[in-house]
């Protein structure tokens, strides 16, 4: 099993959703590796707080839908989600490897590979969470590597109180026409459902200087199209 190769991508950048994901568990280190070992620019992942304060990378709220035991993330301990074998992307539970990973260990992936680290911020997050992430991404010697993205504009911008030129994308399902204007404001660049992108909502976004992300891209003509309206970036669960 392979990814699915993109002939002419031209400047884009591509991202790797959760980690290789077509093809190894979301959101493990397997994923990241895999897509690390590949021409991606970045690896993409959902950081959350686990009920002792710890973070870990994980997409949704419990583990049940990879893990088949449910456990809340959010109200479980680090020892105890650490302790959960994930399942292979085929629902079997077989392979002792596929771990719930750790902040540091998705860097330390990124680092070695010289891969663009993108972080969703899952959830409204506190300014004391985002600058903990922060400091341990800074202390690993990778801050400048890293693209935070996140559904809550709040966390965006308590992230730019402290860091003010680190790049920020904005995650949204729907385009608008005070879109702009809003991320303008900020200075954060915009991370969108690729389905509501347009050539014509494309070339507004890019005359305003707005580095343009799009997820979650799947399909091969879709990209190509994607590719002639002229977005910066597209992550994707499978495409190279």
């Amino acid at each position: 099993m392979d990814t699915i190769k993109i002939p002419d991508k031209k400047n884009v950048k591509m991202i790797a959703h959760r980690g290789l994901s077509g093809i190894e568990r979301e959101n493990t280190n397997s994923a990241f590796v895999a897509a690390a070992n590949r021409s991606y620019y970045g690896i993409e992942t959902d950081i959350r707080r686990t009920g002792d304060g710890k973070f870990v990378l994980f997409h949704d709220k419990t583990t049940a839908r990879v893990g088949i035991d449910s456990l809340t993330v959010e109200q479980s301990t680090f020892d105890t989600l650490r302790s959960l074998v994930l399942t292979e992307i085929d629902g079997t539970r077989v392979r002792s490897d596929l771990r719930i990973p750790t902040l540091e260990e998705y860097i330390l992936i990124n680092k070695k590979y010289g891969k663009v680290a993108v972080l969703e911020l899952k959830g409204e997050m506190t300014e004391e969470e985002i600058y903990r992430i922060c400091d341990t991404i800074e202390s690993l010697g990778y801050l400048q590597n890293v693209i935070f993205i996140s559904f809550s504009f709040n966390n965006l911008v308590l992230l730019r109180q402290k860091y003010p030129e680190q790049p920020a994308q904005f995650l949204t399902s729907t385009y608008d026409d005070t879109l702009i204007g809003r991320l303008l404001e900020h200075k954060f660049d915009l991370d969108i459902n690729h389905e509501a992108l347009n050539a014509e909502n494309t070339a507004a976004i890019k005359a305003a200087g707005i580095t343009l992300n799009c997820w979650t891209v799947n399909d091969l003509a879709r990209a190509e199209e994607l590719i002639a309206f002229g977005v910066d970036m597209i992550t994707t669960n499978i495409l190279e």
